[in-house]
Order: structure tokens, then sequence, then C-alpha cells
């Protein structure tokens, strides 16, 4: 890597090629190998895998090597799993979660600013919706879930569900909620300051749906306790009445719950004992199921 400065220091005369090797303590045979071979084709290819690793983990920053590994590779890249460690970290590329935290260490900022303020109401439907992620153990493993919630009538409009916690699960629920629900240009979305909701690929689909991202504070669970409080309905109602042997079989039991108990039969006091969908009703919006992802 310092090749290129002996090069630059000759060329302006200001020091000779063998005082600058002999300075930086290396062999003139090396720098002159380099001059005649500069840019080999595998430092090419790990010149924009390592980009590639990068726009990756920036994206999703619990990823360490193995998972961008993994995407590496369904990006159509051959590196083997020790290639892509090396190039991790050579560009200090570490999954968050792999660092030990300091005392006081806090999540990095927010990028967007808190437009609730635990006031956990809406005059109409698309207004405020709020968003967060759970899980759950399996015998195959933990299942993610990101869930988004209209606070009007308490629906759960969009939801996915995965076998990583990714900027991609939290993308895939709010796109299941745009198709449900249409246009909602300006509806103002809340969430925590995870990662999977300050990545690029979150705040792009927020942009492009022209939709309003709110961040709650640090370490601060009342700043989203109405979609806590689903969760904590979601735990007692499905995830802790058994074990559960695989991902497929929970999946299907909280998709059931959902759309066939908590929106249909499930009555609320806030909503005047009525159900999210019989509320919907009375207020003339459509009730339909609406498209359902692959999740």
């Amino acid at each position: 890597m310092m090749f290129p400065l002996v090069c630059d220091l000759a060329v302006a005369g200001v020091s000779p090629v063998a005082v600058t090797c002999r300075v930086l303590e290396f062999s003139r045979q090396a720098f002159y190998a380099w001059v005649a071979d500069p840019i080999s084709e595998r430092n090419i290819v790990d010149a924009y895998a390592t980009n590639a690793a990068v726009d990756i983990h920036r994206d999703d920053p619990e990823f360490g090597y193995r998972f961008i590994a993994d995407e590496l590779a369904a990006g159509g890249w051959q590196l083997s799993e020790r290639r892509v460690w090396r190039l991790c970290s050579q560009a200090h590329l570490f999954s968050f979660h792999a660092k030990k935290r300091g005392k006081g260490r806090r999540p990095g900022p927010p990028v967007h600013d808190d437009h609730v303020n635990r006031e956990f109401g809406a005059s109409r439907s698309n207004r405020l919706w709020l968003t967060d992620i759970t899980e759950h153990p399996t015998g195959d493993g933990k299942l993610y879930m990101c869930a988004v919630k209209d606070v009007f009538s308490n629906r759960v409009v969009g939801y996915a569900m995965d076998q990583r916690m990714t900027s991609e699960l939290a993308v895939t629920a709010l796109e299941m909620a745009l198709l449900r629900r249409g246009r909602v240009a300006g509806c103002v979305v809340h969430s925590d300051r995870g990662s999977q909701f300050r990545s690029r690929k979150y705040v792009a689909a927020l942009h492009r749906h022209q939709l309003v991202g709110s961040m709650g504070r640090v370490a601060a669970a009342g700043d989203n306790a109405a979609m806590e409080s689903f969760f904590a309905l979601l735990r007692k109602n499905v995830l802790n009445r058994q074990r559960w042997t695989s991902r497929e079989q929970l999946r299907i039991a909280i998709i059931t719950w959902i759309e066939g108990t908590y929106h249909r039969r499930r009555r609320q006091r806030i909503l005047g004992k009525l159900t999210p969908i019989e509320f919907e009703t009375i207020m003339g919006m459509p009730t339909g199921v609406g498209p359902t992802l692959p999740i």
C-alpha cells in the first residue's frame, strides 16, 4: 500500500527510490516487482468485493463475516469464507453484536426525530403506524418477526418473519402494509432505534413511499409502548403457550392468531369493545385481508 507513495516521492524529486524504500523498511526488489505488475486481478476482485461487503454491513450492522460471505455468494461472488474474513478484517467490518460494549455505550444516533412523544392516537387511519421486532426460539432456531400496526384501529397491517433479524425483514413488513393500505403518503412510521430501522434500505423505503420516519429514545420502552403491548399479547397467547418444534410451525400459529383471533375475535375496550375489523367496517374502511407476502 506504500508503493504508490514511493513513486510520488521519486517523481516529485523529493526522495530517491532507494532512500524511500530504506526508510519505509521494504526492499527495492519488492517495489520494482510491484511496478512491473502493480494491480493483479485478485486485487481488483478484492477491491470490488470489499465495496460490496461495506454496503452489506452498512445495511445490516449485525452481520459478521459469515453472513456477509453468504450475502456475497448470493450476489454471485465466488469467494471463500476465509477470504471474506480477511477482507472484512482489513475494512474493520465486524458484527455489531460481536463488539464488547463498554460501560455507558449507546446505540447509534437516530435517523429521525420523535414525532409521536408517547401520544399513541390518530384521528383517522394511516396517520400513525408503529413497528418493532420480536423474537422467539424454536427447535430450528430463533424466529424473528417484524410487525406494523395502525394505531387508529389497532390492526396489524403488515408483518414479516425470518430466521435472521435484518433490515430486509423490516422493509418486507413495511411493504406488506403498503400493499394492504395503498398510497399513504405522510403517514408517520414510529419505531425504536434498532439498526434495522436506521438502515439505508429501510430509510430509502420510507422516502420512496413518502412516509415520515419517527424514533423514540434509547432504552425507553414507553416511547413505543402501544407496539410493546401487542407483542405482550402475542407472547401470552401464542409464543409462550407451548414449545415450538420448528419455525414453520410457529409462523403458521402467529399468522392464524393475528388474522383469525386478534383481528376478528378479540374485542378491545379502546375501540368501544369492537374488534379491529369491526371498527374499520363501522368507520367505512375496506376490511379485506389484502395481499399476503411470503413471510
